[in-house]
């Protein structure tokens, strides 16, 4: 009898088929006694910055206790990354087990995510997690997420992505994320947009929702002394720090901190030595993440116009450097050449490589688009001939960028030891 290999049976379902509504994974569910519902959990949508802010909300929780589970997408290396409790990955046989118990209640078509999320959720309730933390796939309305009743749906904010799915304006994509927003529920966001704060409001009012706003309702700050001081709802905390990279973390910090106080009501109780330890515990791979030093190789997992508006701005900000050497691959459904549009002026030296995913920009194309808009480029055919060359050409104070794919994050992250392997905590 041959063993069930659930990477094998999930590539078979292809990564990229997707389902635009709830029925499949409803259906699904319902079969396997409706998992989700047996834990609190805590929904976090948004363009950018849900997975830094899934990150550190899990982080705070376990360190105060409770058994939290964290369910994130994509992987950088291993597909195992996305289902965690207390900071480690579920292991390998109890992955093909959950897998295969997901599999067999299965009567209908389903996608790849479809699988995984339900394999999370079962496993979350197998494990008897206290409070789960789940990041949206894409979306939010539609997502296979959504089935689950948040005690918080957090927005972090709102930008052009995925717009052949959600939309081709603010608008639409503000919508879409919207969803996540339950009846007589709590909705946080650091969306600043009139238009999309509209939306929002519009949707929390028909539903009798509450909406809290990073910026106006909660803030956070940093000190002279480099530490940070939350500004909450009901309380001030000082001596706050994080260990991730950028000013954009302190959006996310400042989210995560109001999921914290806002479900102590639900029983969740997290005293201010637990934020402390939690936030500064928090690891969050391929976000701004310093890989090696002299030469300076920073890996970025930005993925999206904002998300590169992000990276330029702690370029600028954050990190001290005589020339940059941009690293750039990306899939053919993202906008990369608003990217390279932005990215690019920052660079004095840019390297294209080409990605192994099947969605991947052939390399020659980003290329073409490079020269159109005046910039020289070197072209290499994979990611490892891209790292070569780029170490090659950096001095001892030069800094290396790696951005424009997730995919991309996952192939550099292996060209380096310490990332080899996907069962350390984070």
């Amino acid at each position: 009898m041959n063993k069930f290999d659930p990477s094998t049976y999930l590539a078979s379902l292809n990564v990229d088929v997707m389902h635009f509504g709830l029925k499949a994974i409803s259906d699904l569910l319902s079969r396997l006694n409706n998992p989700q519902n047996s834990y609190k959990t805590i929904l976090i949508a948004g363009t950018n910055g849900k997975g830094s802010t899934a990150a550190m909300t899990a982080s705070i929780l376990q360190s105060a206790g409770y058994k939290t589970g964290l369910y994130t997408s994509p992987h950088l290396i291993d597909i195992r990354e996305r289902i965690a409790i207390n900071g480690k990955q579920i292991s390998r046989p109890d992955f093909g087990r959950i897998v295969a118990d997901v599999k067999k209640e299965i009567v209908q078509p389903v996608t790849y995510f479809e699988v995984l999320t339900a394999a999370a959720f079962l496993y979350f309730k197998t494990r008897k997690v206290d409070i789960a933390v789940l990041e949206v796939g894409l979306g939010g309305r539609l997502d296979a997420t959504n089935v689950s009743r948040p005690l918080i749906s957090v927005i972090t904010n709102i930008g052009h992505d995925h717009m052949a799915y959600l939309g081709n304006t603010l608008s639409a994509i503000a919508r879409e994320k919207a969803g996540i927003i339950k009846q007589n529920g709590i909705c946080l966001t650091a969306a600043k947009q009139k238009k999309v704060l509209n939306i929002f409001a519009d949707v929390c009012r028909k539903r009798r929702a509450m909406l809290y706003r990073q910026g106006v309702d909660i803030k956070i700050k940093k000190q002279k002394d480099g530490s940070l001081k939350y500004h909450g709802l009901q309380q001030q905390i000082n001596n706050l720090s994080i260990p991730l990279q950028g000013r954009h973390q302190l959006e996310n910090a400042a989210l995560a901190l109001a999921v914290i106080e806002l479900i102590a009501k639900n029983g969740f109780s997290v005293d201010n030595s637990a934020i402390r330890a939690g936030l500064k515990n928090t690891h969050w791979e391929a976000r701004l993440e310093v890989l090696q030093k002299n030469p300076l190789f920073v890996l970025d997992g930005a993925h999206n116009p904002a998300g590169i508006d992000t990276l330029c701005r702690a370029l600028k900000k954050d990190f001290t450097y005589r020339r940059m050497i941009l690293l750039f691959g990306a899939l053919a459904d993202k906008d990369y050449r608003r990217m390279l549009q932005k990215i690019a002026p920052f660079a004095q030296k840019i390297i294209l490589t080409q990605l192994w995913a099947k969605r991947a920009v052939p390399v020659k194309d980003i290329h073409t688009v490079l020269k159109k808009m005046g910039y020289r480029a070197t072209v290499t055919q994979n990611v490892l001939q891209a790292i070569e060359r780029a170490l090659a050409l950096a001095g001892k104070k030069d800094l290396i960028c790696a951005a424009g794919s997730l995919y991309l994050a996952g192939e550099v992250k292996q060209a380096f030891p310490e990332a080899a392997s996907c069962d350390k905590k984070f």
